[in-house]
């Protein structure tokens, strides 16, 4: 029987409802790969919710094998895949049912990749380890890291930049757990001494995600940290990182140079490539010749010709960007500038016509002219190659839910602040008071004072002084703004930014 008078656009069951109803025999794999859902009983009924008609044969297969009548309704597709995803999530207990089960696991050899959301997995460990990557993705972490220690294993989601607890597990669990992540990203099982890396390539939902993962023997066993980067989510574009229109005019300006380098600073997870990304986009067209030297490639991006570094066959970013100079690009994108060599000859190719974009590692916007200089780059070419510095940082952003006005604490309210709000809590942001990340952008525009400035090695407090007069703001500066705004608390900016 075909049930037509049920439309689109009548709800499915709450997820527990469906839950409730279905048979644990039910592989939720086959009703995924079918897009088929059964969503409930009337009486000897069973009522199966289908994307079109086509796949009513499909209903019939799964009615028969349950020994049940099948009517089918006709549904949103994207609503049935939604409801199997949340399937997965209470069939697999996430994380936590799993552990219970790890007890005696310990061959681990032989396990081969599986896809992370799947209930056709048996072995407990590898249940873990796939609850682990589906629980992080649902919670927006970009981090797991897991530490051992005397009689623990700690695992612990970075989400918004800040590390949470996740899991507490028996010490016992820790070889298991980690021989079964090596395995995943093909790594040497049996070493235990050195630091290794490697990589994984998991789908979670339909969404592709790659996991780079590092590992390093510690007094208690092997520490691992893995990073996930989700490949569906796709580069942000420069009116997506957040600026105001002020900011976002001053990087429109700083990109819109044909040549010289252009620098991003910021310690690790500061967003940095991902504001390179944005530039990239904005500046790749057809006719230019857009080359990125990174390490990993991150995104895909269409125009773009994109060269993985890889050390062990001498691939190296001086090694890559010596090369690419080669093939005639107007724009060179440098994922790091680790040494001498890298920086020496990202500075000769903005002398010679290229826009040059790169990343490293300071606090602020001048302190980069320093860096430079410590790695053994010559003052003059640095004031002759650099066209703008930007320093950034990434601060929670707080949840417009539960967010509450606060007193305004004594250290801002001297820098001229007059409202300040703080977090609460709420479902919608798991109790942090925090939803998502706003960036900061602290932009250094070299003019000719500058240049003047910078190749005769003047001090750092001079610099600034110079950049004041055409709008320069620091970290801090940008920052108070937002607290202001009520986009983020004084604490979590005292906590990036630090007090000025």
């Amino acid at each position: 029987m075909i049930d037509s008078t049920h439309s689109k656009s009548r709800n499915l069951p709450e997820v527990s409802i469906i839950a409730e109803m279905l048979p644990g025999s039910v592989s939720l794999d086959g009703l995924r790969s079918d897009g088929i859902l059964p969503i409930r009983k009337e009486e000897d009924l069973l009522v199966v919710a289908v994307p079109s008609l086509d796949r009513y044969d499909r209903a019939q297969a799964l009615g028969y094998a349950l020994g049940a009548v099948v009517d089918v309704e006709i549904h949103d597709p994207a609503a049935i895949s939604e409801r199997i995803n949340q399937l997965y999530d209470l069939r697999s207990g996430a994380a936590d049912d799993a552990v219970r089960d790890m007890e005696g696991i310990d061959d681990v050899d032989a396990l081969a990749r599986e896809d992370v959301l799947s209930d056709s997995v048996d072995v407990p460990v590898i249940r873990l380890v796939n609850g682990l990557f589906a629980d992080a993705m649902k919670q927006r972490a970009t981090d797991i890291h897991v530490e051992s220690y005397e009689d623990s294993v700690i695992i612990r989601f970075r989400v918004d930049g800040v590390l949470r607890d996740r899991l507490k597990l028996p010490r016992s669990h820790q070889a298991p757990l980690v021989s079964r992540i090596k395995v995943m990203a093909r790594m040497d099982i049996a070493e235990h001494m050195a630091p290794q890396d490697g990589r994984i390539g998991i789908t979670v939902g339909g969404r592709a995600v790659d996991v780079r993962v590092n590992s390093v023997p510690t007094q208690h066993g092997e520490r691992m940290a893995l990073r996930l980067l989700d490949k569906g989510g796709g580069a942000l574009t420069l009116r997506d990182l957040g600026m105001d229109e002020r900011e976002l005019g001053l990087m429109e300006r700083i990109i819109s140079s044909p040549y010289g380098m252009i620098l991003f600073t910021g310690p690790t997870g500061s967003g940095k490539s991902t504001s390179l990304y944005a530039i990239l986009q904005e500046l790749a067209k057809p006719s230019v010749n857009v080359i990125t030297v990174e390490d990993p490639v991150e995104y895909d991006l269409p125009g773009v010709a994109q060269i993985q570094v890889n050390e062990k066959a001498g691939m190296t970013f001086a090694s890559a960007l010596r090369s690419i100079l080669r093939q005639d690009p107007d724009i060179v994108m440098i994922g790091e500038m680790r040494d001498f060599d890298t920086a020496h000859i990202g500075v000769q190719a903005s002398l010679t016509g290229h826009l040059v974009l790169s990343t490293l590692h300071t606090n602020d916007s001048i302190s980069a002219v320093a860096r430079l200089a410590d790695m053994g780059v010559e003052p003059y070419l640095v004031a002759g190659s650099l066209v703008g510095v930007v320093a950034q940082r990434l601060v929670r952003r707080l949840c417009p839910h539960c967010r509450q006005e606060v007193p305004v604490p004594s250290i801002l309210a001297k820098n001229g602040v007059k409202k300040a709000w703080g977090p609460t809590g709420c479902p919608d942001c798991s109790g942090t008071g925090y939803r998502g990340r706003v960036g900061i952008y602290e932009q250094l525009i070299i003019d000719d004072d500058l240049r003047e400035a910078i190749a005769r090695n003047a001090p750092a407090a001079e610099m600034r002084a110079l950049a004041e007069p055409q709008g320069f703001r620091t970290l801090w500066e940008i920052g108070l703004s937002l607290v202001e705004k009520g986009a983020t608390s004084p604490e979590e900016l005292i906590r990036v930014a630090g007090e000025v």
